[in-house]
């Protein structure tokens, strides 16, 4: 998480590089990463042993945590930095991956025998 802070808030100089031209690729990019972020962080919750109302509490403070967090970074970008700006877009992207991903998390959480 501390790589992606920096990441989003740090202007990578690099025209030479090549570029692919695909529509909205970056709120792709969002998407995936708090998806992902959220299924991984989640997966950990799920193998703490504890019962199972405290991990489901813990899963729904995590994905707070994640949509907080991809707010406040587009907050930054678009107030404390200069070569970056901050995207309404994104944050939703950002809150879309993580509510998938919950509800991806919930359907194995329900499906599981020993949780029962």
């Amino acid at each position: 998480m501390v790589f992606v802070t920096f990441s989003s808030l740090y202007s990578f100089e690099g025209d030479d590089l090549p570029s692919m031209n695909i529509p909205h690729a970056d709120k792709i990019v969002h998407f995936t990463f708090y998806f992902v972020a959220m299924i991984l962080g989640s997966l950990f919750l799920l193998e703490l042993k504890s019962d199972r109302k405290d991990i489901l509490k813990k899963i729904k403070f995590l994905a707070i945590l994640l949509i907080l967090f991809g707010i406040i970074i587009e907050v930054i970008q678009g107030t404390l930095t200069v070569a970056r700006s901050g995207d309404v877009l994104d944050a939703v992207a950002n809150s879309t991956g993580v509510a998938l991903g919950f509800i991806a998390i919930l359907s194995i959480f329900y499906r599981q025998r020993g949780l029962k």
